[in-house]
């Protein structure tokens, strides 16, 4: 019997979609389930005002090209999401459309139509990164005298040593850190990649200073928790470096003025370690990166860099002439 794509109900096939593609099959990491239920939750409440219809009744027909292009829209004029936001969400979309064809044959005309609409193209802007002597500025910012602000220090340090994620940082464990005769601390990064960062002996310190303070705790818990022992979120991580920047700019004002994000610490010490001359491969491995071709956004950040190599090369000698089109089709396009 041949089913119609109207009979097709989207709840089941998005239940089937998160627990049978990406749950069993792709054994995708907690952040990916929660980033791909997101999207799902906002497209879901988005229908539920625009179509008037409950997400048990939705079918798969009502994801149609121009719906999603609504919802992209929704996103990035309402929610002020980003491009690179937006073309997140539209990739949980695709993903799940990719996985409703190869289950439901019937459907392919809906999905082929969707998936031709193209991602958004954005401009890249330059990586932003503090000084070494801004990072200093904030690292010594939070209150020495205060348990947060002591946590804030040594969470910071680290933030800062291992150029870990906010995500990584925030679910690191006590057994993941080594303070034997090579201070390390084990990672589980993006995709359920592991790496091992060392440590500066500076920041092993900081640590086992750390881990002698109040109660003691067991392995599996919170390298910085929260005041109940609980793990922070990246909200309060992010709400903690503002108040440590915002005493930090009283002697860099330039800071008040700028986007702040735990993630700029991450750009710093890649900066920092290209800068003293580590090689692009080690930064790699350093944060995780896949690939080089990642990593030499730094190289293309780092001003100083490109002056250094310009001023190593000589210009070449040559007269500069103008180009005159003479015909009048030339002369139109030459104006546009």
């Amino acid at each position: 019997m041949k089913i119609h794509t109207s009979t097709i109900k989207l709840g089941s096939l998005l239940q089937q979609f998160f627990t049978e593609r990406l749950m069993q099959q792709r054994h995708a990491s907690p952040c990916t389930i929660a980033a791909y239920r997101d999207c799902f939750r906002l497209l879901l409440v988005f229908a539920e005002l625009r179509l008037s219809k409950r997400p048990a009744n939705m079918i798969l027909q009502d994801l149609s090209p121009n719906f999603v292009l609504e919802f992209l829209d929704h996103l990035e004029k309402e929610r002020y999401n980003s491009i690179r936001s937006r073309n997140a969400r539209f990739a949980a979309i695709r993903a799940f459309l990719h996985y409703a064809a190869a289950k439901e044959p019937s459907v392919l005309a809906i999905t082929q139509s969707v998936l031709a609409i193209p991602m958004k193209r954005f401009e890249r802007p330059l990586v932003g990164f503090f000084s070494r002597e801004q990072v200093q500025a904030i690292l010594d910012a939070p209150d020495p005298d205060t348990w947060s602000g002591r946590r804030d220090r040594v969470m910071f340090s680290t933030l800062y040593n291992t150029g870990a994620r906010v995500s990584e940082l925030i679910h690191l464990r006590i057994a993941d850190v080594s303070l034997e005769s090579s201070p390390a601390v084990h990672i589980l990064g993006k995709g359920r990649k592991e790496r091992h960062v060392p440590l500066w002996s500076s920041t092993a310190k900081q640590i086992k200073r750390w881990l002698k303070e109040g109660k003691p705790r067991g392995p599996e818990q919170p390298l910085f928790p929260n005041r109940k022992n609980g793990s922070l979120t990246r909200t309060s991580v992010a709400e903690r470096l503002q108040l440590a920047v915002q005493k930090a700019a009283t002697n860099y004002p330039e800071l008040s003025h700028r986007r702040i994000s735990p993630h700029l610490f991450r750009h710093s010490v890649a900066m920092h370690l290209l800068q003293a001359g580590v090689d692009i491969t080690v930064i790699a491995l350093w944060l995780g990166h896949e690939s080089t071709a990642t990593t030499h956004m730094y190289v293309e950040a780092d001003l100083a860099m490109k002056e250094r190599a310009l001023k190593s090369l000589q210009a070449p000698q040559s007269r500069s002439t103008r180009y005159r089109p003479r015909d009048p089709v030339l002369q139109f396009l030459q104006g546009l």
